[in-house]
């Protein structure tokens, strides 16, 4: 389904395989999935990682990778695209229920907010 609305799959080489490899065992916080996704940001041309973990984002911005949030996902298809309020309200409100959904709680609340205010005022 995914693949059907854009989302590539993308490959990597040995080398790349491997340098993910040598980012796990350097950075140990990160598991090797996720320097697998580092790896895919620097390599890709304009390219972006969009994750919650703290840990990957701090080595990603140090390796000069362009990197954002979950949340700013969200705010970037408020500001740019026809989703509804209700569908963004909705999920905002699945994340904060959901006890596998690790994003900042107060940031959360404040937006799910001012949703709410927007779909219900």
């Amino acid at each position: 389904m995914m693949v059907a609305r854009g989302m590539q799959v993308q490959r990597l080489t040995g080398e790349e395989t491997q340098r993910a490899q040598d980012y796990a065992n350097r950075f140990l916080p990160l598991a090797v999935y996720d320097c697998f996704a580092l790896v895919l940001a620097e390599v890709n041309d304009n390219s972006m990682l969009l994750t919650g973990d703290g840990n990957l984002r701090k080595v990603a911005e140090g390796h000069d990778v362009e990197t954002h949030g979950v949340l700013w996902a969200v705010d970037q298809m408020e500001a740019h695209t026809e989703i509804s309020v209700r569908v963004l309200l909705d999920a905002l409100q699945l994340y904060e229920k959901d006890p596998m959904v690790w994003l900042p709680a107060a940031e959360l609340r404040r937006r799910i907010k001012a949703l709410e205010r927007r779909l219900y005022d």
